[in-house]
């Protein structure tokens, strides 16, 4: 069983390279991103206090995302092992975490904010299946189209200049500071951002020692 967090500024490309280990090692993705947005798309009695903060750009509050990550780590379902991405981002939380769960690696994806601003404002989202895209790697095949069900891309609420930049800075001023806290447990590796994905996965892979896939190999 592998127990992986992953971390960097959002836009660095944390979702993709999850989503290649979920897909070879049958690991489990929890994406907090993912679990907030699906409150919100399902109208929960948490979506209007999330949709609210993160459209302006704030993080929520540690003790509601402690709360989430317990009742999804406490459902079991990852045979395998997990990739937690988007959590912790405090102290708060990566004491909580530490404190409550045990973990093989931290990934950190390394990649400069100018680089992250660019990826952010050119991702788009599908209005009827929600499938990402980005107009820099993952262009849809007919402009403003989803590739899948033709539904309409648009953009995230949370994606415009302001919040991101705050995002960013949040990210400098409260998360970047707990690699320190998991460096020192020598749970750290770190990989450059910069590169193209299947580039990226591959070091990830080499460094956590990850070669014989479950499911089908990389090309």
């Amino acid at each position: 069983m592998h127990k992986y967090v992953i971390m960097g500024v959002q836009g660095c490309g944390k979702g993709t390279q999850a989503m290649m280990l979920e897909r070879d090692y049958d690991m489990v993705h929890i994406s907090v991103g993912d679990i907030f947005r699906w409150n919100i798309q399902n109208h929960t009695k948490l979506a209007a206090k999330v949709r609210r903060l993160i459209n302006d750009g704030n993080l929520v509050p540690d003790e509601v995302v402690e709360d989430v990550i317990r009742l999804r780590l406490n459902e079991h379902d990852w045979n395998y092992g997990f990739i937690l991405d988007g959590f912790p981002r405090s102290r708060r939380q990566a004491a909580f975490f530490l404190e409550s769960y045990d973990i093989d690696a931290v990934i950190h994806i390394d990649v400069s904010d100018e680089v992250v601003m660019e990826r952010v404002l050119s991702r788009r989202l599908c209005s009827e299946c929600g499938l990402d895209y980005n107009l820099i790697q993952h262009r849809p095949r007919v402009e403003d189209q989803c590739d899948v069900c033709k539904g309409k891309l648009i953009t995230r609420e949370d994606d415009n200049e302001a919040a991101v930049r705050k995002r960013i800075a949040d990210y400098h001023a409260q998360t970047a500071p707990l690699l320190d806290l998991f460096r020192r447990k020598e749970l750290v590796i770190k990989t450059d951002g910069s590169c193209g994905p299947e580039e990226i996965q591959k070091d990830i892979r080499k460094q956590l020692n990850l070669t014989k896939p479950i499911s089908a190999p990389m090309e």
